[in-house]
Parts: structure tokens; sequence; C-alpha cells
């Protein structure tokens, strides 16, 4: 069963039971600026599933797109995809478990309407309960009536079998939640059979069964990773991948031997040298990635959708290198994405030349960078050959700033190193890159308070300089002035703001005179906590459209909130007060580093404390 028949039967199977199909939304959520991608089936449906009316009714099925980067590394292997479609029917307050469980159960073993799969392949699991929610036994009676045998329902904690899941005890989501319910079906050749929880959990880890389904029932709302309450009502939001769905009908042993890759892994295969099976699963990921986000119109850039579309171009040009592509492989491949999926997606055939164009001029940009890139590894190199003749590991902040800079992939840093007798400490990355990746995250659910790269005391004073700087840009620019972004480290910090005029010396100079004037003055750096209203009435500056809850934290420079030099929506930290910004001696001063263009509209400003 191909792709394009398992989407079908899917829509029709749930449209015959009262479900309206509705449009697969865009990549880039339409009203929510807190998140980058829609990640999952149900991110665009969250205002109903709070309670919302939604106009095609509360029974509703699409296939949706979404983009994820989370486990990009991971990219390559048999199930993981940075684009993918998710199955999805929903109920707003309708039908709950009983419906959801036996419709999810018919559509995959029915032969006539459904997948037809085989029922003695498929195991179960439960939420297993915990402080939030009891024991989900409704729902483990309910699957036993419709045919799974009760040695193959498994209860599994709040990492697995809550939604969103709890991964090591940490969670930020804000919105509905629930428990729920996964179906697994095997893929080994010979069958598994029945198992005991630890023989199952051990297939699972070995990719011997692969998750199919998933009924999440939200019966709560949570804030900021807490449970305040129960939604006003009971919902189902059900989700299928349609790539593990297609490996699993069409018995391939990875998500890139499906048809969903034919075209693409063809062309791939046509313009390879390499016969790296792993390699070349990956540019034909990043490719298919980076054609249905700029078909949804992103496009590369150095912040938020650009940023993760131009990340993934630059290592799909790596790659494809790898193999022994030659320079302009990209659009060509691009080509035969949208020969494949353009047929469903309308908008990737009409922008088919506009497409294929952008991915050409970013693989020729990274060129330029990655020649840029080479000439900086060679100052490591050399640097640390000149200082430390006899150590052969590579300074991991230079490996970094060489993946984070340069837009090098740690794979291409590892082969270089190699080939120039160094070595490449692959924890401290690791470390490093887990940092890094939870400053992303932040970034992606709730855009990272204060752009603030950690809490070392230098970054904590350059933190409470942006809101000097912030303030001060205001007095001599203009009330125009608005954050637009940050970034703070121990070295510096970098500000963005909305200005659409290049800063004359005399301006820079002010603003400098300013901040120092602050400094000098010996302000407290307070924090209280507001009602929203009450914070926007006082003048606190934040974000405008981000989201924020009813209670806001603000911190304000000086005796207090209403008389206070800068007052700002921040989660922190900060100095204790501004003379600490002046140095151990009281000399340091507050200096604007470099004023440039970022894009229309937006200036950006680097300063040092010296």
């Amino acid at each position: 069963m191909r792709s394009d028949e398992i989407r079908s039967r899917f829509l029709k199977f749930f449209e015959k039971r009262g479900h309206a199909i509705i449009p697969a939304a865009p990549l880039v959520p339409e009203n929510d600026p807190s998140v980058l991608f829609n990640t999952a089936g149900m991110q665009p449906l969250v205002p109903y599933l709070m309670g919302g009316k939604h106009p095609a009714g509360t029974r509703l099925a699409d296939s949706q797109k979404c983009v994820r980067t989370i486990d990009i590394d991971e990219v390559g292997d048999s199930t993981h995809c940075t684009f993918f479609e998710m199955l999805g029917n929903w109920s707003l307050g309708d039908y709950f478990k009983e419906d959801a469980i036996r419709w999810s159960y018919e559509f995959l073993t029915n032969k006539t309407e459904g997948l037809g799969l085989d029922p003695t392949r498929l195991y179960v699991t439960v939420f297993a309960g915990d402080e939030n929610a009891e024991k989900d036994t409704e729902a483990f009676d309910i699957w036993k009536k419709v045919g799974v045998p009760e040695n193959r329902i498994y209860f599994k904690g709040a990492d697995s079998n809550w939604w969103p899941a709890v991964k090591n005890g940490k969670d930020s989501w804000t919105g509905p939640t629930g428990p729920c319910s996964e179906m697994f079906y095997d893929v080994t050749e010979k069958g598994l059979g029945d198992m005991t929880v630890e023989e199952y959990n051990q297939a699972d880890a070995k990719q011997q069964v692969v998750e199919v389904w998933n009924d999440v029932f939200m019966e709560f709302e949570k804030k900021e990773g807490k449970i305040v309450g129960k939604l006003a009502q009971k919902n189902v939001d059900t989700g299928a991948g349609l790539e593990r769905l297609c490996m699993v009908l069409q018995k391939t042993d990875s998500v890139f031997d499906t048809d969903l890759f034919d075209t693409i892994l063809g062309k791939v295969n046509e313009f390879s040298i390499s016969d790296d099976v792993r390699v070349k699963r990956i540019v034909a990921d990043h490719i298919r990635t980076a054609v249905f986000l700029i078909g949804d119109g992103v496009l590369p850039s150095n912040t938020d959708q650009g940023y993760v579309l131009r990340r993934i171009l630059r290592r799909a040009v790596r790659f494809a290198d790898v193999l022994g592509m030659k320079h302009g492989s990209l659009f060509w491949l691009a080509g035969a994405v949208i020969e494949k999926f353009g047929p469903v997606y309308g908008n990737l055939s009409e922008k088919a030349e506009y497409i294929k164009k952008e991915v050409d001029t970013e693989e020729q940009k990274f060129r330029k960078t990655l020649e840029q890139g080479l000439k900086e590894f060679n100052n490591v190199t050399t640097v640390q050959l000149n200082k430390q003749p006899f150590l052969k590991m590579l300074d991991p902040q230079a490996v970094f700033r060489l993946y984070t800079s340069y837009g090098f992939p740690f794979e291409l840093i590892v082969e270089i190193a190699k080939e120039r007798g160094f070595d490449v400490d692959d924890l401290a990355f690791r470390r490093d890159m887990e940092a890094h990746q939870s400053l992303s995250r932040a970034g992606a659910e709730k855009k990272f308070k204060g752009g603030l790269a950690d809490t070392d005391e230098m970054s904590l004073k350059y933190h409470t300089a942006t809101h000097l700087l912030h303030q001060a840009l205001r007095d001599v620019l203009g009330t125009h002035v608005q954050q637009k972004g940050s970034n703070i480290t121990a070295e510096r910090l970098r500000f963005d703001f909305a200005h659409t005029a290049k800063m004359t010396d005399d301006e820079k100079k002010k603003v400098e005179d300013i901040v120092n004037e602050k400094i000098s003055a010996g302000l407290p750096m307070q924090v209280v906590e507001l009602d929203k209203s009450e914070a926007e009435k006082v003048g606190a500056l934040h974000f405008f459209g981000d989201k924020y809850g009813e209670k806001v934290t603000v911190y304000f420079i000086g005796d207090s909130v209403q008389t206070a030099y800068s007052k700002e929506f921040c989660g922190g930290p900060h100095v204790k007060n501004t003379l600490e910004l002046a140095g151990p001696e009281g000399k340091w001063k507050f200096k604007i580093a470099k004023e440039e263009a970022v894009s229309a509209g937006v200036r950006r400003i680097k300063a040092v404390l010296v």
C-alpha cells in the first residue's frame, strides 16, 4: 500500500465516521509566535482543544505537515526524519476513550476500510499513573474489549505515555495535556510473539517494534509544566506518522526504503559516487525538509525558522560532498522532491522554480562560508601547535565555534581534524551541544528569556547591561525602538532592536554615556511579580507579539517599579546593583563595539564592558 493510498484511506475512514476533513496548516504557525514550527498534528488546533469552537465542528481529521530537528543527529537511521506527515483525528468535547480506541484498532486492522495490519503483531502501552492522574485502567479495559490480549498491554510512565512526554523530569509545556495510549507493531521477520514488559522494552530499544499510532486523552491544562486544572471539555488527539505506517505496510527496514523517498533517493543515487547509505538518507531527508519549508515561505537566515532551514541545507551540502556529488546538485534534488510531492501539495508545484533557485543560492553561499571556515580551522590548529605542540586534542571551544559560527557539521570537523593529526573531544562537544540545544528548545517553545547563554558572573552583568541599553536607545533614538532579540555570553552582549537608520557616532556616544551614568549611580536591580495588565500600565517593556501568562515577572532598575529607569518583562537572572557592571575596581565602562544592520528595519549592537 503506497503512501497516497494510506493517506487517502485514513481520511475516508474518519470522514465516514463524522469527521470533517480540514486542510493542513502551514509549517510556520500562523497565530503563535512562541514556536518556530508546527511539530505535531495537534499544534494548530490548540485553541480549539482549549475550548474554542472550530468552524468545521467537533470531529476533525487531516494530514498535517510537521518539522522537528531535536533528533537531527539521529536522521539516517530507520525511523527519524526532520520533516514528516502526521495523520490525525480529533474529538473536541465529543467522543472520548471508547470510540477513540475502537476506531484506532479498527483502522489499523480492518482489511476493507483500514490498513489490514496483523493484530497478532500489535502491542499497546497505557499510562501507569502518577501524582497528576490515576492509572488508566479504563483504557486498559477498552483495549481488552476490542481484542488485544491482556499480556500485550503494558503500563508505562509519563516519559512515554503522557503527551507532551515528560523527559528526565523536565517539562515546560503550556496548553492541553493528558495521558496517552500508544500502539506498536512488530516488524521482525518471524514475529516476536508474547513478551514480558522487560522483553518488550528491549524490542522497542532495538526498533523491532515500531510506534504506529498514539491516542492522547486530553483532560488537563498545563502552565509552564505544571497541571493547573481540568479542561472545559475532554478531547481526543490522535497521531499516526505516515512515514512509519509506510514502513510497516511496505515491509521495509526503514522509512527511507518506502515510496515516500523513492524518487528523491533515486536522484541521490544517480549523482553519488559513494555508497554510504546513511549519508544518502541524510541528504534525501534534509532536501525534502528544505523544499517544504521554502514552499511555506521560509527563507535561509541567521534567526528563527530561517536559521533552522539554513542549518539543514548546510548539512545537506556537506553530506552531498561526502557522497562526491557535483556542486549544484541540490537544485536537481529539490526538483525530485517537488516531482514526488507536488501532486499532493500544490504550492510546491506552483513555486517549483523559485524553490529550486533558493536552494541553489544557499548552496553557493555556504561554499563561500566553507572557505572562510577552513581558514579559521587553519588558524586554530596553527595556534594550538605553536602553544601546545604535544596536545593532540583540538580545543573544544574552537570546535564548537566552528560548528556554531561557521556552520561546520561536527562530522566535518572530526574528518578534517583527523586529516591533520588531531582528535576531537566528542563528550565535550555533546555537552556543549546539550547546553546549546536547551537554549534552542527554549527559543522554539517560549523564546529564551533575555538571550542569556549561561549564568556566568560576566553573563549576568551583560544581561543587566542590555536592560540599560534598551532604555538608553529609546531615550536617544525614540520610543519606536523595541527589542528584537539578544544573545549574551561571558565575553559580550549582542542586542537587536527595531530602527531603520544607521546610528551616528554622536548617537552611539550618547547611549554609552547614559548607560555608564546609570552604572555609576549604583542603582538597585529589583524584581516583582505583577498582573500582566498592571505591568503594561507601569510601562514595562516586552517582546511585542509574544505570549505571556496572567502573571509576569518584571525586573526594574531603580528604587520602585513606578519610577524605575528601566523595567522589562524578564526571567532573569541579573546582578543586584548596577555598580557591579563597573568591575572589581570600578573602572569598567560600557562600550559599543559595533553597530550594524541585521535585516530591513532591524539593527544590531555588540557591546562590551572594558
